[in-house]
């Protein structure tokens, strides 16, 4: 699957790596010392194996990095979860399986795009995360972790719901996100989206990758949205310039979706 890869990634800025690490010393002399500033990076629509995907793998694996992946499941079939775990072999602790809706469509008509919307019954909401999450139970067995990401990082309160009824441990949705999680359900969101950007302007997109960046270290939590799909090479070095800034600092957590669920708790 190749979709549109986001301008920034055909103009490098010169003193990438300079300004990178200056974005994210000023993140971190604002927070308060003996807060933790916890950084996640999540990769959508997962399911398929091909070169993009094997090198993503191959990335965080070499540098022992967490890494959450949400899988399609109705995009996930028996033959391509034995590829993937031939990828999977080097350290499977920091690799973070987990559920992304069941077939990534869309039900809306006049909403922005959901899946799990406010315009489907509740019984065909709870009939979709079972199915779904029983597949990825079937064919991925304790790989597989109970948390949630709706596509397009969107849906409704009854699915929410259904979802701390059904033992999800969290939700992961983009910062933001409406309506709140129930009581119980943590929302862990991303607030940096590396690949699904708008801008027609390179420059434009750094200086608002920055800023992004910049916001979200500062505030002591940082989601990495990574859509392999939409990756070039300058995508893939950016990656790995942050996880080698990112892992020389002791001042960072670099955690998955279920380091967070089991050790984190989010207000």
């Amino acid at each position: 699957m190749t979709r549109q890869i986001s301008s920034l990634w055909f103009y490098q800025p010169s003193d990438l790596l300079s300004k990178v690490e200056h974005c994210i010393d000023i993140a971190c002399e604002h927070v308060a010392f003996e807060r933790p500033k916890y950084v996640f990076f999540r990769a959508d629509d997962v399911a398929v194996p091909g070169n993009r995907f094997a090198r993503l793998l191959e990335l965080f694996t070499t540098y022992e990095a967490p890494l959450s992946l949400a899988v399609v499941p109705a995009w996930l079939t028996r033959l391509r979860w034995q590829h993937i775990k031939e990828l999977d072999k080097k350290i499977p602790s920091i690799l973070c399986w987990h559920q992304h809706g069941w077939r990534h469509i869309n039900h809306e008509i006049n909403e922005k795009k959901q899946e799990f919307g406010s315009v489907r019954p509740t019984s065909l909401v709870r009939e979709d995360l079972v199915r779904g999450r029983s597949r990825l139970e079937d064919l991925m067995g304790e790989a597989f972790y109970p948390v949630f990401t709706p596509p397009w990082n969107r849906c409704s309160l009854d699915t929410l719901v259904l979802l701390k009824e059904l033992g999800y441990h969290a939700v992961s949705r983009h910062l933001g996100s409406r309506p709140l999680p129930p009581d119980g359900l943590p929302d862990f969101p991303v607030n940096v989206d590396l690949h699904t950007r708008k801008e027609t302007n390179p420059a434009e997109g750094w200086e608002r990758l920055f800023a992004e960046l910049g916001k979200a270290i500062y505030s002591g939590f940082c989601g990495i949205m990574i859509h392999h799909q939409r990756m070039n090479n300058m995508s893939f070095n950016f990656i790995e310039m942050l996880l080698q800034i990112f892992l020389r600092r002791k001042d960072v957590l670099l955690m998955h979706l279920k380091d967070l669920a089991e050790n984190v708790s989010v207000k």
